[in-house]
């Protein structure tokens, strides 16, 4: 699989990374509903072994069990992947989530990160939300202080606006972004996108198949029976009425991807990855198929009349 050089880092990652939200499991505010760990762990394994070789994840996907899936996935390989995760965000005994960027909650949350991944040194470490903003920059020191110790490779931010990383890459570089991006989310073209070109910054996107929306393996009644705490039947995609029209949708993507031997979601994850400002997709996924079935994504070059197609689509607004 394609590497590629993330911002000004010495990393060469994949095209495509292993994104682990979902397998943090239920029980949590922004949960996917209930995970497998054996399946998270099975999907790992198979993306490595189909060439993917960096893995972000967070504190937070579970209040530290996603981490600890991770860790315990790669603890006995030979050929370990890249390790990416975050800070930011923490929780307490009654499992609420709370915003932190104090110095010495950033410095907890890396050991606390280290302990469950099982690492000695964090290949990327990430500010999950820039949150609380008048700490923004002391936590950003703080990671500045973390890379310094060698306790993390390279650090980079999440969810930033140009305003931030601006307020941010003053006190030190900013190696990457990570932003939402996909055919239903692109308000990063407008700003961050050219300012990470311009500042040297990679960028990492999430989210490239819409939390699942755009795999072709959505349905209405699917989304119905979504278990309580599957936190995406809060979102307006996955409502009417945008859901309707987004389903539509897929089916031109399914349209397009079959011309290609392709499924909707390779597809919907291509179209992000032609973006020449985008480094690199983060696929979540929740077994060994659903990695082998976004793989293809990585190689599949969208012609020039797949994208006309594509953007004569009218999309809700």
């Amino acid at each position: 699989m394609q590497k590629r050089r993330l911002g000004n880092s010495d990393l060469d990652i994949t095209a495509l990374g292993i994104g682990a939200w979902a397998m943090g499991g239920g029980d949590w505010k922004f949960a996917w509903g209930p995970q497998n760990d054996a399946d998270s762990v099975a999907a790992i394994h198979a993306a490595l072994d189909l060439g993917m070789n960096w893995v972000d994840t967070a504190p937070v996907y579970g209040l530290g069990h996603a981490e600890e899936v991770v860790g315990r996935a790669v603890k006995d390989l030979a050929a370990k992947p890249l390790l990416f995760t975050k800070c930011a965000r923490v929780w307490n005994e009654q499992r609420e989530i709370g915003r932190s960027l104090k110095r010495e909650s950033v410095f907890r949350e890396c050991e606390a990160s280290l302990r469950r991944l099982q690492v000695e040194a964090i290949d990327l470490y990430q500010i999950h939300w820039p949150e609380p903003d008048e700490d923004l920059e002391e936590g950003w020191d703080a990671c500045a202080r973390l890379k310094e110790q060698g306790k993390v490779r390279w650090i980079g931010v999440s969810n930033f606006s140009v305003p931030q990383l601006e307020r941010v890459s003053k006190v030190a570089p900013v190696t990457s972004l990570q932003p939402p991006y996909n055919l239903l989310v692109r308000g990063i073209e407008r700003e961050q996108l050219p300012w990470c070109q311009t500042h040297g910054a990679g960028v990492l996107a999430y989210s490239p198949m819409r939390s699942g929306l755009l795999t072709g393996k959505m349905t209405k009644e699917r989304i119905a029976a979504m278990p309580e705490d599957d936190h995406r039947q809060r979102v307006p995609d996955f409502q009417e009425p945008r859901l309707s029209r987004n389903l539509e949708f897929v089916e031109l993507l399914r349209g397009i991807g079959a011309k290609h031997g392709c499924s909707p979601g390779e597809v919907a994850i291509a179209w992000t990855l032609k973006n020449p400002a985008i480094t690199a997709a983060i696929v979540g996924m929740r077994s060994a198929a659903q990695a082998k079935g976004v793989a293809g994504a990585a190689a599949l070059a969208l012609t020039s009349e797949d994208l006309a197609a594509i953007e004569g689509f009218d999309l809700p607004a």
